[in-house]
């Protein structure tokens, strides 16, 4: 006869660890996937000049643009870099992965988490004899 309770928690708790390990095999393979990443934020300016007779200061105004400019910390420092329009959708994209990288590992985390609590209820604790002293 095995020894497993009748209500089959065991087994349960076997069937969930498989569905977190499945789960985590899954995000770390995403992971793989990603391309370069970059942190910062982008962002699109449209700007006026203040010369007089500019499309700018016409009505309705033109504004000159679009500038794109990326933000981000280096060293503790903001830094701020104009970009190109070619090179802004690059970093939009990289700042994008940037951001599932981070969502990605916060599920991981969750998973381990959760496997962690299963993997630490099924480890029963050591018997105490009448003999042991606390440390």
């Amino acid at each position: 006869m095995e020894d497993t309770p009748a209500d089959g928690k065991d087994e349960t708790m076997a069937d969930d660890l498989d569905q977190l390990a499945q789960r985590y095999r899954a995000l770390a393979a995403r992971l793989g996937q990603l391309g370069y990443i970059s942190p910062g934020s982008l962002v699109r300016r449209y700007t006026t000049c203040g010369k007089p007779g500019c499309r700018c200061q016409a009505s309705p105004p033109q504004p000159h643009g679009p500038y794109y400019q990326l933000t981000r910390k280096i060293a503790g420092k903001t830094t701020t870099r104009r970009l190109t329009s070619d090179q802004a959708a690059r970093y939009a994209e990289w700042i994008s992965n940037q951001r599932e990288l981070r969502r990605t590992v916060a599920e991981m985390e969750e998973i381990s988490r959760q496997a962690a609590e299963l993997l630490l209820t099924k480890t029963p604790e050591p018997e105490k004899t009448p003999g042991d002293q606390p440390a």
